[in-house]
C-alpha cells in the first residue's frame, strides 16, 4: 500500500498523467477526426475578420453553432495558423499547461497542489476529448483569485474580463471582490480591460460588426438555453437532475434563486475574509456553483466544478473524516469516472446519464462547502503552508 501511495504521489507520475492523458485524448480526436469543436473555434476567428455572422450554422465547415463571445476569436487565432491536426494538439497543450500553472500558484503546499492535479487528471482528459476551452476558463477563475490574493488586482481584472468575454462563467471571478485590499483598483481594472479587449476585437474587424456580434451572441445563448432544457447531453446540473429524475419541467430561475441565496450566505462571516482556508472554500464554491446551476453544463464543463471539489478536499482540516473520504470517492466514481470506460456501460447509460447523476456528488460537496463556511472555526485551524511558486 505504501508503494502504491508513493507511486501516485510521485511528482513525475502525476505530471505524466496530467499532461499525458490530456494529450492522448486530443491525439485520439485528431486520428478519429473528432475535432469539430476546434473547427468551430477556428472559424469563429476567420468569420470575425471576414465580418461574417459568427453565430450562424455553417454545416459545410462544422457541426453545431458557436456560443462563445466575439473576443474568443483572438484567443484561438494563434492556433488557427497551423494545420488543423497541429492546431488541435497545441490548443490542448495550451489548455492543459495554463490550468497546471494556475494550480501551482494556489496558496497550498506543493504536495497538495500535486494531489489536486491527480484528482482532476481524469476529468481533464474528459474535457480534452471534446477539445473544449473549459480548462482555460478554470485557469482564468483560479488566476483571478490568485492575483487578488497577491494584491495584483489590475491583472486579476484582466483574468475576469477575458473569462467573461469568452464564456460567461468567467464573471464568477467577481466572487473574490471582497478579498481585495484594493477594491477601487480592481474596479478600475475591470473597466479598463473591458474597453481595451473590446477595442482589440474591433481592430481586427469593425466596431459595427463587433457590437452586432454581441447582440447575436445574446440571442444564440437564449436559443441554446431553450435547447438545453430538452437535451440529454446538456443541462447536467441540479435542475437537469431534477427534470430527469422526477420528469418535471422547472424554469432556470426556480433553481437558480435558491442557489444564489445559499451561495452568498457564506459571506455573512465577514470576520473570516482574511483566512486563507475560508478564501479557498469560497474559491471551491465559486468553481462549482456556475456548473451545477447552469442549463449549459455538459460533461466536459465539469473540469471547472471538479477543480472546486479537489481544492475543497485539499483544504480540509486533517485528519479528514470518513464522510469526507466517502464524498471524494463518490465524486471520483460518479462524476469523473461514470461517463468513461472505467464505469460499467449499462449503469452509465441507464442510470448516471439517464438521470443526470454526474451532478449529484458535486452538489453534495457544494452543500458541505457552504456548511463549512458557516461553521468552521478558521482562527483555530493551522495555517496552510503557502506555495512559493510565482
Amino acid at each position: 500500500m505504501q508503494k502504491i501511495k508513493a507511486f501516485f504521489t510521485n511528482k513525475y507520475v502525476v505530471l505524466g498523467l496530467w499532461f499525458g492523458l490530456a494529450t492522448l485524448a486530443a491525439f485520439k480526436q485528431v486520428l478519429t477526426h473528432g475535432i469539430n469543436n476546434y473547427l468551430l473555434y477556428k472559424w469563429s476567428w476567420l468569420h470575425l475578420i471576414q465580418q461574417k455572422n459568427i453565430y450562424l450554422h455553417y454545416p459545410a465547415l462544422f457541426e453545431d453553432c458557436h456560443h462563445y463571445g466575439p473576443f474568443f476569436g483572438l484567443i484561438i487565432a494563434p492556433f488557427s495558423v497551423f494545420p488543423d491536426y497541429i492546431g488541435v494538439m497545441l490548443w490542448s497543450i495550451f489548455n492543459t499547461f495554463m490550468l497546471y500553472k494556475a494550480v501551482t500558484m494556489l496558496p497550498l503546499d506543493p504536495k497538495k497542489q500535486l494531489l489536486i492535479l491527480l484528482i482532476c487528471a481524469h476529468e481533464l482528459m474528459t474535457s480534452s476529448f471534446s477539445v473544449q476551452v473549459n480548462p482555460f476558463i478554470t485557469a482564468l477563475i483560479l488566476f483571478s483569485f490568485i492575483f487578488i490574493r497577491r494584491e495584483k488586482d489590475f491583472w486579476a481584472a484582466l483574468m475576469i474580463i477575458i473569462g467573461t468575454y469568452i464564456k460567461l462563467y468567467g464573471i464568477v471571478g467577481l466572487a473574490f471582490f471582497f478579498f481585495s485590499d484594493h477594491k477601487w483598483k480592481l474596479i478600475w481594472g475591470l473597466v479598463f480591460w473591458s474597453v481595451v479587449l473590446m477595442g482589440l476585437t474591433m481592430l481586427v474587424s469593425t466596431p459595427h460588426f463587433v457590437i452586432q456580434s454581441y447582440y447575436d451572441w445574446y440571442h444564440s445563448l437564449a436559443a441554446k438555453d431553450i435547447e438545453n432544457n430538452a437535451s440529454r447531453m446538456q443541462d447536467i446540473g441540479v435542475k437537469g437532475m431534477i427534470r430527469r429524475i422526477f420528469d418535471i419541467r422547472l424554469s432556470d430561475i426556480t433553481v437558480l434563486i435558491p442557489g444564489v441565496i445559499v451561495f452568498f450566505s457564506s459571506y455573512i462571516r465577514i470576520g473570516n475574509f482574511k483566512s486563507i482556508k475560508f478564501q479557498l472554500l469560497i474559491l471551491a464554491s465559486t468553481l462549482i456553483f456556475p456548473i451545477i446551476f447552469s442549463s449549459s453544463s455538459e460533461s466536459p464543463t465539469y473540469i471547472i466544478a471538479f477543480m472546486g471539489v479537489a481544492i475543497w478536499y485539499m483544504n480540509l482540516d486533517r485528519p479528514v473524516t470518513n464522510f469526507e473520504i466517502f464524498l471524494i470517492i463518490f465524486a471520483l466514481v460518479i462524476t469523473s469516472f461514470s461517463p468513461s470506460d472505467l464505469f460499467p456501460r449499462y449503469l452509465s447509460e441507464q442510470v448516471t446519464k439517464k438521470y443526470g447523476l454526474k451532478a449529484l456528488p458535486v452538489f453534495v460537496v457544494w452543500l458541505k462547502i457552504i456548511y463549512e463556511t458557516w461553521t468552521r472555526d478558521f482562527n483555530k485551524e493551522e495555517t496552510p503552508i503557502l506555495a512559493t511558486a510565482s
